[in-house]
């Protein structure tokens, strides 16, 4: 044997054995780094504290400790139609992650065939023709493997138990975000409520300065002016409160479709808003990589890219088909199932691709521009995620000192409308003094209300900023595996 020859056979079977041991074709997946700041910006108290030790996982609305919320997000939870086509999906990915285990499974089938036919006198090729009936009976097994030498299997169960992984993270991902949109719903009606509040108690109030006033005009102390302005200031609040009706009505319908209900059979009763903010622990930033479903989702859906660039890879190597195949064939049925009518046969078949215009080269470089896009995507993910957080971190701590601030505001614009109230029936002012201290009431109140809303809101948008309690712990352990009975299923 040549020394090239050794050389040759020894190179060939360094390959298959680094192929058996289990070597795949294209990169292995290693997560890219990504930009992560030490400690948010935003000012204490809003930083410290581990999220998950205090924010209930997957219920995470009841640390506002509100019964109505926890029922409509119950039901949100059980009806949403994005939810339910969200397990559609996922059921869609767990098939598919057990079709690409099959790969790794031999294929056998069975089977029964029985023909009678007659044969021509005047076939060719024979020197004495004649014609004859007979029968063929057979009962033939087939048996076809493909050994996964180079890893296009493996890589194809890896991109697919990445897909799955990326499903269960969107599956959260969107109970997340339909759970925020119903609690952030609720508040904004409660807000819109109290609001209603504040001008159903100005009308009330308003009623009886325009009693008084026309009192005051039938004795001659006031004049028609008077009467004119506080009645023109009356209409005007009722119209405000009409116009807050509407806005509560959508509202209201928009909380029926996310429960799965329809809107017209939807009503949820006037409440006051919750009295107390809830204290949301924060951690640090680095903790989002965890805790957003959307960032696992995007970092699974990145991994499934990689693997893709190995199955591309993989058509550079030949394949190898090992088969088998046997059986029983009689002409006489009742001799079909004896030992000389049994035939079998044994083979094995390599393939190589020597030219394809290319494509091989097309599909690695798509794969490769697949992944390239997918790490983009992930870290535009975790910067949005980093800004979502300081946004809401900012805009907590803003509105906590916009509500101390307004709350004096509303106290000295009630003082204001007393002072008002004595000087005019001292004749000391004229009646716009009141109307302006009226509607300065009026104005102050509802802003008040607005901020307590929108700190509610807020609260609820910091929440599904820090992922909701979700955890990415809950996505690692699910793995794709062949197992004995996917083997035999028929």
């Amino acid at each position: 044997m040549s020394v090239r020859h050794s050389l040759s056979m020894r190179s060939v079977a360094a390959l298959m054995s680094l192929a058996l041991a289990g070597c795949a074709a294209g990169p292995n997946y290693h997560r890219p780094p990504t930009p992560a700041p030490v400690v948010w910006k935003a000012e204490d108290p809003w930083r410290p504290g581990d999220p998950r030790d205090q924010i209930p996982k997957g219920e995470w609305w009841k640390i506002f400790g509100d019964a109505d919320l926890d029922g409509l997000e119950a039901q949100a939870m059980g009806a949403s139609p994005t939810l339910q086509a969200a397990v559609a999906r996922l059921d869609q990915a767990r098939a598919l992650a057990r079709l690409s285990v099959a790969g790794l499974y031999p294929t056998a089938s069975v089977g029964f065939n029985s023909q009678r036919q007659r044969v021509s006198g005047n076939r060719p090729f024979i020197s004495t023709p004649s014609p004859f009936t007979q029968n063929n009976f057979q009962l033939p097994f087939t048996v076809t493997y493909e050994p996964d030498f180079f890893g296009r299997v493996r890589r194809s169960i890896e991109s697919s138990r990445a897909a799955l992984q990326a499903s269960v993270a969107d599956l959260g991902n969107l109970r997340l975000l339909v759970a925020s949109e119903v609690a952030a719903d609720y508040f904004t009606i409660r807000a819109l409520d109290a609001e209603i509040g504040v001008y159903a108690r100005t009308v009330e109030s308003l009623e009886r300065g325009l009693q008084l006033t026309e009192q005051r005009a039938r004795g001659g102390v006031a004049s028609q002016l008077d009467v004119a302005q506080e009645r023109t200031l009356l209409d005007g609040t009722r119209t405000q409160a009409i116009l807050l009706t509407q806005q509560r009505a959508q509202f209201e319908n928009a909380l029926g479709t996310l429960t799965g209900q329809p809107a017209s059979s939807f009503k949820l009763a006037a409440k006051p808003m919750p009295a107390n903010i809830p204290t949301i622990p924060v951690g640090v930033p680095s903790d989002l990589l965890e805790r957003r479903p959307d960032i696992a989702e995007a970092e699974r859906q990145m991994a499934a890219a990689n693997a893709q660039i190995g199955v591309a890879q993989s058509a550079y190597y030949p394949g190898v088909t090992l088969s088998a195949g046997g059986g029983f064939q009689s002409f006489d049925i009742s001799k079909l199932a004896t030992l000389t009518s049994g035939f079998w046969a044994v083979g094995a078949a390599v393939a190589e691709v020597v030219l394809s215009g290319g494509a091989r080269r097309a599909q690695v470089d798509f794969a490769k521009a697949g992944y390239a896009g997918a790490i983009a995507n992930y870290r535009g993910t975790v910067l949005t995620a980093f800004q979502e957080v300081e946004d809401n971190l900012v805009g907590l701590s803003v509105l906590e000192q916009a509500a101390m601030s307004q709350a004096r505001a509303v106290d000295d614009a009630r003082k204001a409308l007393t002072i008002a109230n004595n000087r005019y029936v001292g004749g000391l002012v004229s009646y716009l003094d009141v109307v302006t201290a009226q509607q300065s009431l009026l104005s102050n109140e509802r802003l008040a209300s607005e901020i307590e809303g929108q700190r509610l809101v807020t609260s609820v948008l910091l929440i599904k900023a820090l992922g909701g309690g979700w955890d990415a712990a809950s996505i690692a352990n699910l793995q794709v595996k062949p197992t004995a009975k996917q083997a035999i299923e028929p």
